[in-house]
């Protein structure tokens, strides 16, 4: 049964999306050179100052870099600043296990909710060892479910890989895998409105049948759009902020914190 809250079919839902935080067990854990938990303070800083009611925080993979108990508590504990229900997914550099023990008593994992006048489904696209993506036929048939048991609800559907081509040659091969069988799903429902995922650590904004492809930049280091080899932005990190009307319609935008300065570690262990 899908998590349910108080929100009328009249109102609009405020999301906010934080994505590919790579925290590390260690308060001083650095991705490229980048303090990661220093990063994300400063980007949930900006979301306290920017959006002052929040319906739903979702956590878009990613969460861990290193996979321990301790990054996943972290971000728990980081997170809670933010006065909302929130709701994670894996990504490929997280450890599903161990993000469920750091879950325990709550509802950070349910996959579906329903708020306002539409309803959102969570898919786990993350495979065990492998920087890829791939929806197994359990998270396709729970999508098909959940799409097929509210036919009168707008749709939101997230996950952590990219399910089309972004423009950056060397992400290519490690996106979803399977995005035909995803498609074939979606295709037979027509409240679909948009999909939002992670992993590409920029802004992606497409339209495919009139649903909205929508990608967000990382709460840490960002990657160049358009390159051939891996590169990291000089973008400052950011969330994106999603408004779901009641009429279906969805408005969206990405702020990044400001004054934020980060010199690139190419030569350090990381991603």
């Amino acid at each position: 049964m899908p998590s349910v809250s108080t929100l009328t079919a009249n109102d609009a839902v405020l999301l906010v999306q934080l994505s590919d935080s790579h925290l590390f067990a260690e308060a001083e854990g650095t991705l490229l050179g980048m303090n990661t938990r220093d990063s994300l303070q400063k980007v949930i800083e900006l979301v306290l100052v920017q959006q002052p009611h929040i319906d739903l925080m979702i956590a878009s993979g990613d969460l861990s870099q290193d996979g321990t108990f301790e990054s996943y508590q972290r971000f728990r504990e980081m997170t809670r600043q933010i006065d909302a229900p929130a709701r994670w997914i894996p990504g490929n550099h997280d450890e599903p296990q161990i993000m469920a023990q750091a879950a325990v008593r709550s509802q950070l994992l349910e996959p579906v909710v329903d708020m306002g006048n539409w309803r959102i489904t969570l898919l786990d696209s993350a495979v065990p060892g492998s920087v890829p993506g791939y929806l197994q036929d359990d998270q396709l048939q729970l999508l098909a479910r959940a799409l097929s048991e509210a036919p009168e609800r707008h749709h939101l559907v997230c996950f952590h890989h990219h399910p089309v081509s972004i423009g950056c040659a060397w992400m290519e091969p490690i996106g979803l895998r399977n995005p035909e069988a995803l498609f074939a799903v979606l295709d037979r429902f027509p409240q679909v409105r948009a999909l939002l995922w992670g992993h590409v650590h920029q802004e992606v904004d497409q339209l495919r049948n009139d649903v909205r492809l929508i990608a967000s930049p990382s709460t840490c280091i960002q990657f160049e759009p358009g390159s051939v080899d891996f590169k990291v932005d000089t973008l400052a990190p950011g969330y994106r902020w999603l408004r779901l009307l009641p009429d279906g319609q969805l408005e969206t935008g990405v702020e990044r914190v400001t004054g934020f300065e980060f010199q690139v570690d190419y030569g350090s262990t990381g991603y």
